[in-house]
């Protein structure tokens, strides 16, 4: 599953001619993009194979050339990353040109014992556990649990997850796991962690990066099935991608969630249909239904959302301090259930919505 920002835009090539000018391309929108930052990215080999350390990206407006961030990422191939700023106009023009490399401010990534931070400036923007987490005291050790993200935090610092709630302990910020799941003939329930059917687990760092456009990590995650007569089974795994982007103006940032799952074995893992699964969010303990709100892409809020399509929701209400915030998750038109089918508590859910 990926939940990605996009606003789509046409990418034009051509060589250049002039000394120490490697290329020259533009970006063409075919929308506005109403002042917000817009990742972009281009297969660098087809434009050069010059060392990293000897390139610099200049943004062309008339005669004036300004050096800009960029990030290169080396795969099966090197691939560059920068960021198009706010623009009244639809086209913008790039040269990448051979000169030395200019250093720009960067997001980094901290990694201890137990998580991986990403920050900015040394504001933190978003905590992932690698390392399990127990519950909370006199409740039982089947809801500990690893391998999800909290706290997701503002541009200004207010927390807006939460995990192991009162009301549901098996609750994780920012996480992901199937609620109702066929596996060697018996149902599985990843989800709720209590019943000790499966659990979702960190297994190991496959890759950290960190730059003037993105910091990065991906992780290996094991959807674990407890088998009746006290073994356990890997049954998936899953390859999480969590890319976060800097802050603009400390206003919003963006982040690039990607998921990839395989089955571990030779047995199938059918998932089965189930009114919630998948991507949760657990909201910060704040927001309750007199202070908080919910609007989607089919202009539905929190009193018709639930069991609802969308292709954004997004949820902001007010924060401590005299403060707002909040997220918008917006689902990539690739994922299988795009439109995502949508599971918000009503507005007396448990008492609080």
């Amino acid at each position: 599953m990926r939940k990605v920002f996009f606003i789509g835009g046409l990418l034009f090539l051509s060589q250049a001619i002039i000394a120490q000018t490697i290329a020259k391309f533009k970006i063409s929108f075919d929308r506005p993009t109403n002042g917000l930052v817009v990742p972009a990215s281009i297969d660098l080999d087809e434009l050069s194979f010059q060392s990293d350390s000897a390139l610099v990206l200049m943004q062309v407006d008339g005669n004036k050339k300004t050096p800009i961030p960029f990030q290169i990422k080396q795969d099966d191939h090197r691939t560059m990353y920068w960021n198009v700023s706010p623009s009244e106009k639809k086209e913008i023009s790039y040269e990448l040109v051979n000169a030395t490399a200019q250093n720009f401010p960067a997001v980094h990534s901290v990694k201890n014992d137990s998580s991986i931070t990403i920050e900015q400036n040394g504001k933190n923007l978003l905590r992932y556990y690698h390392a399990k987490v127990d519950p909370p005291k006199g409740q039982h050790p089947y809801y500990g649990r690893s391998g999800f993200i909290h706290p997701l935090w503002t541009p200004r610092g207010q927390e807006l997850t939460r995990i192991q709630a009162p009301d549901h302990y098996h609750h994780y910020g920012v996480w992901n796991a199937w609620t109702h799941v066929l596996f060697e003939k018996d149902t599985v329930d990843f989800w709720n962690i209590r019943g000790h059917q499966g659990t979702v687990r960190f297994a190991k760092l496959i890759s950290k990066t960190e730059g003037s456009i993105f910091s990065e990590f991906e992780s290996l995650q094991e959807h674990v099935v407890f088998k009746k007569d006290g073994s356990e089974k890997v049954a998936l795994n899953e390859l999480l991608t969590v890319r976060v982007y800097p802050q603009v103006n400390n206003e919003y940032y963006i982040v690039d969630i990607t998921s990839k799952m395989n089955c571990a074995t030779d047995s199938p893992f059918r998932i089965l249909e189930y009114r919630y699964a998948g991507f949760g969010w657990r909201t910060t303990a704040y927001w309750d239904n007199k202070n908080c709100e919910v609007l989607t892409s089919e202009g539905k809020t929190r009193k018709d959302t639930d069991n609802s399509r969308a292709k954004w929701c997004i949820v902001q209400g007010e924060l401590p301090g005299n403060e707002y915030g909040g997220a918008a998750f917006l689902s990539h038109p690739a994922n299988f259930n795009f439109p995502e089918p949508m599971r918000i508590w009503t507005l007396n859910t448990n008492g609080r919505g």
